[in-house]
């Protein structure tokens, strides 16, 4: 039987595809009318066709029956596939967007680049927008609000939208009458970059009733499983969550258990296995089945004869190992930065002044701040012209000599342009205090050409700091093809730092090659790409990935002081 609602959902599409290609309004009207007709039609298509009635309808003309015969003969509209074929998919997917029409989105294809959700949503996150002729502040505010709508329906979630709401679900509850402990556990704990749900650990004298209490949590928008030690719940964002309770003896193995991962959770068993224990979700036994007591999951590893393993590292990517020999890294943490080096401001596409991400920074305890806009060439983006670059330049000195304790350093972002060359003449990037170099175009070169052309960038004697490497973005865009082994090498080579963009939207470098940065003997640097003050916080996630990295602070430049990171992104000037 022939679907009329299906019918009806590929003529509304006709519509919006023929607006985008700026069609013809009456001819787009035309088939918004059919849509509706069809969708509020009693009965089978079958028989509104066979009766007569179709022919009858007033808003049905000739060329729109032709196509509803040939869906009732072959399931299929062949204008509607080819109307698909002709408009860029990326166009269809935006419009998805609450608040967002075929103009608008058009317009951000065409003037910003703009190929997914994803990279829209981080266009607006920079201030792309609000410049942009008839779109504005309120404008990209509301086209934010219209993509969180749709991240509701992805499986994937970044670890910016889950890691603070499965903190505030864990608090939640460690708040409640009857619950001693809460914990997130999952690969949220881990500090994966993104993320499918949320696992909570509860400790309770009585499980059963701390599992009743998780469906009057703050949030929660329906109940999909309920049990005695488990409840499943979704999320108003969309995301899925699952409470486990267990009994205060039993919560250490029970948040190492669901902690994970499971690679790591096979090393483990083997090797308690050779040791004649087992492990489970409740704790340690003997072969005998005694359980012996974890009061905390140092012990556990204890028991095994292992150093702590951190949760970050639990990937079974040679941890174990690790620290069985004692050789597992002492990792960073938030408290060693010192500072940032890759922030913007209104000089370019940030939201605020210099002065206002200084007394940012300064609130967060840090001694310095590297203001980093963009170059010229990145139009989009308000890059600096030549007299800006004064012009700010006489701010940050300004600023500086009005707050001694404090260092502002005048760097750029700059744009590495296709051929490797810079965006600014040399004489130019040594008027800066260092540089990062950024590639923000041209990304469908090949893998060579892109490879040849950032190492050529780095050989440049003023390029301190390589940003975002890949230039992802993600559950948006995968990176440009790259050799980044090659890259790896040649940051080692030429003495480049190589940014960990914390930006939550990039987290590039990946992780899984901070290791290997780190042992060819290349630094990092952990910096926000903030655009707002609010968004310094983002160190958070730099430092996530430099842990889950196997990094510690002697890696990252700015865990040192402001004299001393300085001279490592300008070392190369020597």
């Amino acid at each position: 039987m022939a679907d009329k609602q299906e019918l009806a959902r590929i003529f509304a599409e006709v519509a919006v595809l023929l607006e985008l290609k700026g069609e013809n309004p009456f001819k787009i009207r035309a088939y918004e009318t059919a849509a509706r007709i069809l969708e509020e039609l009693d009965g089978d298509l079958e028989d509104f066709v066979a009766s007569g009635r179709m022919d009858a309808t007033k808003g049905i003309g000739q060329a729109l029956g032709l196509k509803i015969r040939e869906f009732l003969a072959d399931g299929r509209v062949k204008y509607f596939e080819e109307l698909k074929a002709a408009v860029p998919a990326v166009l269809f997917e935006l419009v998805k967007i609450p608040g967002l029409g075929p103009k608008k989105a058009l317009q951000l294809y065409e003037k910003l680049g703009v190929n997914s959700i994803g990279e829209l949503e981080y266009a607006c996150r920079e201030n792309r927008l609000v410049a942009l002729p008839g779109f504005g502040a309120k404008t990209q505010e509301r086209i934010l609000q219209g993509i969180d709508y749709v991240k509701r329906f992805q499986g994937q979630f970044l670890l910016v939208d889950a890691w603070p709401l499965a903190e505030k679900a864990a608090a939640w509850l460690e708040g409640q009458p009857g619950v001693d402990r809460a914990a997130v556990a999952g690969s949220i704990r881990r500090r994966k970059e993104t993320v499918k749900d949320i696992d909570v650990v509860v400790a309770a004298a009585d499980p059963a009733a701390a599992t009743e209490l998780v469906a009057a949590m703050p949030g929660v928008e329906a109940v999909l499983g309920r049990g005695p030690t488990k409840t499943s719940v979704r999320l108003a964002n969309g995301m899925n969550m699952d409470v486990r309770a267990v009994m205060p003896e039993e919560f250490a193995a029970a948040l190492h258990h669901f902690t994970g991962s499971k690679e790591h959770h096979v090393g483990l068993r083997g090797l308690a296995k050779d040791k004649g224990l087992k492990i489970n979700e409740y704790g340690i036994e003997t072969a005998v089945g005694e359980r012996l007591p974890v009061p905390d999951e140092a012990a556990f590893y204890r028991m095994l004869g292992l150093a702590y393993i951190e949760p970050e590292l639990r990937e079974g990517l040679g941890e174990i190992e690790a620290a069985a020999g004692g050789t597992l890294p002492e990792l960073v943490t938030a408290r060693d930065i010192q500072g940032v080096f890759h922030v913007h401001t209104t000089f370019s596409d940030g939201s605020a002044t210099p002065a206002e991400m200084a007394a940012a920074a300064r609130e967060r305890g840090w001694g310095y701040l590297g203001v980093s806009d963009h170059s010229r060439t990145a139009v989009y983006a308000r890059g600096l012209r030549l007299e800006t670059v004064a012009e700010q330049r006489r701010e940050i000195e300004r600023l500086n000599a009005a707050n001694p304790d404090f260092r502002l350093m005048a760097a750029i972002e700059c744009d590495i342009l296709p051929d490797g060359s810079l965006d600014y003449p040399d004489e130019v990037l040594a008027e800066f205090d260092f540089v990062i170099a950024s590639v923000h175009s041209a990304f469908r070169q090949s893998e060579a050409d892109m490879t040849r052309r950032i190492i050529r960038a780095m050989e440049n004697r003023y390029v301190g700091v390589l940003g975002h490497p890949t230039g992802r973005i993600l559950l948006a865009r995968d990176g440009y093809g790259v050799d980044l082994g090659a890259v790896i090498a040649a940051a080692a080579t030429t003495g480049t730092v190589i940014e960990i963009n914390a930006s939550p939207y990039r987290l590039d470098l990946d992780w899984r090659w901070c290791r290997k940065a780190k042992e060819t003997g290349v630094l990092l640097a952990v910096n926000p790409d903030a655009h707002a003050p609010a968004e310094l916080d983002y160190v958070r996630y730099g430092v996530a990935v430099a842990r889950k990295g196997w990094l510690s602070a002697a890696d990252i430049v700015n865990t040192r002081p402001a004299a001393e990171a300085m001279a490592l992104l300008r070392r190369k000037r020597a």
